[in-house]
């Protein structure tokens, strides 16, 4: 799950994250919405920007995502308030990426959340849950 409000990098996102092999659900661009979508769908992941659009909170939104179990990750400028808000994401990806740093990324998450230690931690992403048998960053 993608919640972005800059259109063109989600779209983006989720071009090369179907052509790397993962499912995505629809895009949303604001609190209300990814909520409607991860009850309906039940994401393994949210990859979720700080700042949304109308002034929607990513923060707040991470806190409703956690409640109903997905696991987030920041793709954020923000870093700060990311690694401020680092009890209720598993991870932060700084902006700007790549969207294939972004794929690596998740393909690392997915296969860590799942029991997997094949893959390795990509440089740029920064680990918050200890509690899923995730490294913390260096």
């Amino acid at each position: 799950m993608i919640v972005e409000d800059e259109v063109v990098v989600a779209m983006n996102l989720r071009e090369v994250l179907i052509e790397t092999g993962f499912q995505v659900l629809d895009l949303t661009i604001r609190q209300a919405e990814a909520l409607e979508v991860a009850r309906a769908g039940k994401p393994d992941l949210a990859l979720v920007n700080i700042q949304l659009a109308d002034g929607d909170d990513g923060i707040e939104l991470a806190v409703q995502l956690e409640a109903l179990s997905i696991p987030v990750v920041f793709i954020s400028g923000q870093i700060s308030r990311a690694r401020s808000a680092n009890t209720v994401a598993i991870a932060s990806m700084p902006k700007p990426y790549e969207p294939n740093e972004m794929a690596v990324a998740v393909a690392y998450l997915l296969a860590r959340l799942r029991g997997s230690t094949a893959l390795a931690r990509p440089d740029r992403l920064e680990v918050f849950d200890e509690s899923l048998g995730l490294e913390p960053a260096l």
